[in-house]
């Protein structure tokens, strides 16, 4: 039956992710409710299923000339020297700490985007209509 479940989050996790709507965000809190698994363990899994994600998604991208390589640079540059410091660190908090780290940031997210979403509702009102 553990199977099933860890399919299941497995097809939604990866759905969500292929559709570019962070598939992480949804696949860690599942992996952990409904998978039996730890925080350090389902952010590893996410780790292993996004990065082929990840490299399909910038294969289209690039292949559309979707891609900025100088932007992409400032992105990936630094996400790459702080990434290994990061995950060393992760590994010596407790799993409950980063359970309520990694809902602090799911939080912050999430208000982001409501903010953003609201600044959006309100440039398109103020635009005149033609």
């Amino acid at each position: 039956m553990r199977w099933i479940v860890l399919i299941i989050i497995g097809v939604l996790g990866g759905t969500l992710g292929g559709m570019g709507m962070g598939g992480g965000t949804l696949l860690i809190p599942l992996l952990i409710t409904f998978g039996g698994v730890s925080q350090h363990t389902a952010q590893s899994i996410n780790l292993a299923a996004f990065l082929p994600m990840a490299l399909v998604a910038l294969i289209i991208h690039f292949c559309k000339k979707l891609v900025s390589i100088k932007a992409a640079l400032l992105v990936a540059v630094p996400a790459l020297i702080t990434a290994i410091p990061f995950a060393l660190i992760a590994l010596r908090i407790e799993s409950g700490m980063l359970s309520r780290f990694f809902g602090g940031f799911l939080l912050i997210l999430g208000i982001w985007q409501l903010i953003c979403a609201i600044r959006n509702c309100k440039t398109k009102n103020a635009q005149p209509k033609t």
